[in-house]
């Protein structure tokens, strides 16, 4: 697989109870400008999102907002990045995501980012792309999905034969190594998102 220069995070739209949550959004918007990659994102200005990107753009990063018609009011779409794509629905917005990045981060978040975080490990554990996957378990917020993935494992509902490959930092500083590490070792032109799954969304 070819360098990573762009990595989409998902993450919340509020700030979440932890100050570590924001602090950590922050200095990964920091990493990725330092680090000269793009940052893929939801495209809104308030919660770890709007962290996330600020920073990426305070410290001289480029930023992609990827945000659907009917949350730009509600999510307070960030005027000021370079790239603002409005997406007709959730679909579309996700097709992007994937198109236009090279591995995927998640932070602590809610519903939409564990949607969004599964659909990537579930292609991914299909075989249609081998792209990395990373979950920032800021102060063990993702312990209780990784207890979950090891029960369906544990009742043979993940078969053997499917591997689920969930990269796991929990500090900020682990996370570019560790994504072009697992980036490094996947086939070529099997980060692509299949064509019938394209077609789907």
């Amino acid at each position: 697989m070819s360098k990573i220069k762009t990595v989409c995070v998902y993450c919340g739209s509020g700030p979440g109870t932890n100050p570590l949550f924001i602090e950590t959004a922050v200095e990964l918007g920091k990493a990725l400008a330092e680090n000269n990659i793009r940052l893929v994102y939801g495209g809104g200005s308030v919660g770890l999102m709007g962290a996330v990107a600020k920073s990426t753009l305070d410290h001289g990063g480029s930023v992609t907002g990827i945000i659907p018609d009917f949350l730009r009011a509600k999510e307070n779409a960030l005027a000021h990045v370079q790239e603002m794509i409005v997406t007709p629905d959730m679909h579309e917005r996700k097709r992007l995501m994937f198109e236009r990045s090279d591995a995927f981060v998640a932070l602590p978040g809610g519903i939409g980012t564990l949607e969004e975080l599964v659909e990537q490990l579930t292609w991914q554990q299909l075989g249609r792309h081998s792209k990395p996957v990373l979950l920032a378990n800021i102060d063990g917020f993702w312990e209780p999905l990784l207890a979950l993935l090891a029960h369906m494992r544990a009742t043979a509902f993940i078969r053997p034969t499917l591997t689920v490959d969930i990269l796991k930092a929990e500090r900020v500083a682990d996370i570019l190594p560790r994504l072009r590490a697992a980036a490094a070792l996947a086939p070529d032109g099997t980060e692509e998102l299949a064509p019938e799954v394209a077609r789907r969304l």
